[in-house]
């Protein structure tokens, strides 16, 4: 895919985002999301700045777009992150359903800086009795109702 002077201006906001993050006590990262080639939304990590753990600049992004459009479909909406995006951005960017996703640094680049998500890769690949946090089911038959539930209720908003 051909990378335009636009793109370029746009991953140059994320990273500003970024720097300015760092100034302010918070995370170098930082992203914007583009509708028709206008920026609808920008942030950067404040996991420190808000003590929350999925503060991340993607996330933040995701969630004041979602709040501006008054959707949680972001289709025919683009990312620009100024680094590749870790685990869980990765999934909240496919659950929003944006189109592309651009970004600067790699995960190495942020690992470099001690910023490691091999980890949760890692983990991921492991069958769930060998990983680090335990994962135990339970429940399952009285859990199965509010799927039930779901699945015969006639008015739901499909997502």
């Amino acid at each position: 895919m051909k990378i335009t002077e636009q793109d370029k201006t746009f991953m140059r906001e994320a990273i500003k985002l970024a720097s300015d993050s760092v100034r302010r006590g918070g995370g170098p990262f930082g992203a914007v999301i583009v509708k028709d080639g206008e920026i609808i939304a920008g942030s950067s990590n404040s996991v420190t700045i808000d003590n929350d753990p999925t503060a991340h600049a993607e996330v933040n992004t995701i969630r004041k777009a979602c709040k501006l459009l008054k959707t949680f479909d972001l289709s025919g909406c683009v990312i620009y992150t100024s680094c590749e995006p870790c685990p869980m951005c990765l999934g909240a960017i496919y659950w929003a359903k944006l189109d592309r996703i651009y970004y600067g640094n790699n995960r190495q680049d942020a690992a470099d800086i001690e910023f490691a998500d091999n980890f949760i890769y890692e983990e991921l690949d492991r069958p769930m009795s060998k990983r680090t946090v335990p994962i135990i089911p339970m429940l399952r038959d009285e859990a199965l109702e509010s799927f039930r539930l779901w699945s015969e209720k006639e008015d739901k908003t499909e997502y």
